[in-house]
């Protein structure tokens, strides 16, 4: 929609006074984006630490500017790249504390992934490009997660220069490394969950994206992780082919035939007992993926052809949201460049992980997976030697749409968009979405901005004006909404 029809567009959806103020200000508003925008916060490279840590200060001060009582928590030392460089700080504050008013706790990040021009990007990732002609915002970070957490800003705004009272008081957790595994973030939380967060009444996450293009959604649940990595080594160096072929056990064609038991084309995951694990499917739940406006020619659009497992909407929605999936994601030690190399690698190293879903644990899956992938080892009669290791592991989580945080949600997304979203289960992992859910003990929601084909973590990343002034409107009818619904 090009922005200069989204203004009408607020305006008949809602009549407070704080979204005529963000359709007023639009200009504005997208000028407090680009600037953002053009602060390189890559969390990943340690060359680019100081820019995130100069992120994290603009943002202080913008927050102080609207009033807002802000702690920069330092999370300390960290080695990256050969480097010893400080940890960005966790944002973490208040504004607003009636005792009367519910309380709404904010999660966003500030740091982004790396994006380079010779990536494939039309325009320099960290120079904010605006397209009037589509009504495109470009630039790395612009949905994810710089243009919610602004919507946030625009809103809070919105309120004070409409002398329009907060209708709930707001609680903040904004960090700089969620982009290179939220160091230190998990602890945090535990902590300020008797203390900054002890009065808490439900959490909102601004970090996804809408499904498709055309439907709002919320998002109720995320599918945990467990990446493993499997290490098949025989030789004390690597070897001639034309010498030592037919000769050594070779870790390579080991691997192979490993990797192989591991999950077929179908997408069937072949480890005993991972499956079953799944928490079973009831016939209310498929309806919310029946109902889901998207098509299986929307997936095969944005995977760019006509290879989805299953023909069926609901099938392939819940192979991405529901079910468990095992990928195969590369393998180091082996020969990849041009040409030929007619070389026997001495040792190799291959990475997969399974993405998890209720009822699924990651310590009880790297048990069944360790016993499985040292069972399948035995019976190739290699002498090579196996070693297996789970990475990283993550639960996944799910919360109840009947919740008040839920429903003043959907109210907010009806009276802005005109619409009822959609209610979807992201395949994606945000670790901290469970931290804050078992350690506040309180309903957590995901609500996004952005569409889903503003291509976050890819090339010619953006947001659409539509989506960033309509999302603040949506943000701050949210928050009416939630002070409404937490009265029922």
């Amino acid at each position: 929609m090009p922005s200069t029809k989204l203004a009408e567009s607020c305006t008949s959806a809602q009549r407070k006074p704080f979204a005529k103020w963000i359709q007023d200000n639009q200009d504005k508003l997208i000028a407090r984006l680009a600037e953002a925008v053009e602060i390189p916060s890559v969390s990943g490279d340690a060359s680019y630490r100081p820019e995130v840590h100069r992120m994290g200060k603009w943002l202080q001060d913008e927050l102080v500017k609207l009033g807002a009582e802000i702690r920069s928590v330092p999370m300390g030392p960290q080695t990256l790249d050969g480097q010893t460089v400080e940890l960005p700080p966790v944002l973490v504050g208040s504004l607003g504390k009636d005792p009367k008013k519910k309380t709404i706790l904010l999660y966003g990040h500030y740091d982004v992934q790396p994006a380079l021009l010779s990536d494939g990007w039309k325009y320099e990732p960290f120079k904010f490009t605006e397209d009037k002609e589509t009504g495109r915002l470009y630039g790395r970070g612009s949905t994810d997660d710089k243009g919610p957490i602004m919507g946030w800003l625009n809103v809070i705004e919105a309120h004070q220069k409409t002398d329009t009272e907060l209708p709930v008081n707001l609680k903040f957790c904004f960090e700089g490394m969620e982009e290179s595994g939220s160091e230190g973030l998990e602890e945090l939380v535990v902590k300020e969950a008797q203390g900054e967060f002890a009065d808490v009444d439900a959490v909102c996450i601004s970090d996804n994206y809408w499904l498709g293009t055309t439907t709002p959604c919320l998002t109720y649940g995320l599918r945990g992780l467990a990446y493993f990595s499997v290490s098949v080594s025989g030789p004390g160096a690597d070897l001639h082919s034309g010498v030592f072929g037919n000769v050594v056990h070779e870790p390579m064609t080991d691997l192979f035939l490993l990797f192989s038991k591991l999950v077929t084309p179908k997408g069937e995951i072949l480890i005993p007992g991972i499956n079953e694990m799944v928490a079973p499917l009831t016939e209310e739940e498929r309806k919310l993926y029946e109902v889901i406006d998207v098509t299986v020619a929307d997936f095969e659009s944005a995977i760019g052809g006509k290879v989805t497992i299953s023909e069926d909407k609901a099938e392939v929605l819940m192979g991405r949201m529901r079910y468990p999936s095992l990928s195969i994601h590369g393998i180091e030690g082996a020969f990849s460049a041009q040409g030929a190399k007619t070389v026997i690698p001495a040792s190799v190293k291959g990475k997969f992980s399974i993405r998890l879903v209720p009822d699924q644990d990651p310590d009880r899956v790297n048990e069944l997976v360790q016993k499985y992938l040292k069972e399948e080892f035995e019976k190739l009669g290699t002498k090579s030697t196996l070693k297996v290791e789970m990475l990283s592991g993550g639960k996944p989580w799910v919360a109840s749409i009947d919740h008040w945080n839920f429903r003043a949600a959907k109210k907010a997304t009806e009276t802005v968009w005109g619409k009822t979203p959609d209610y979807t289960r992201e395949g994606g992992s945000i670790p901290i979405t469970l931290t804050f859910a078992e350690a506040l003990k309180k309903n957590v929601m995901l609500l996004p901005m952005g569409r889903g084909d503003d291509g976050a973590h890819s090339t010619n990343e953006k947001i659409d004006t539509s989506n960033y002034i309509l999302g603040s409107c949506t943000l701050g009818e949210y928050l009416h909404e939630a002070a409404a619904a937490a009265e029922e």
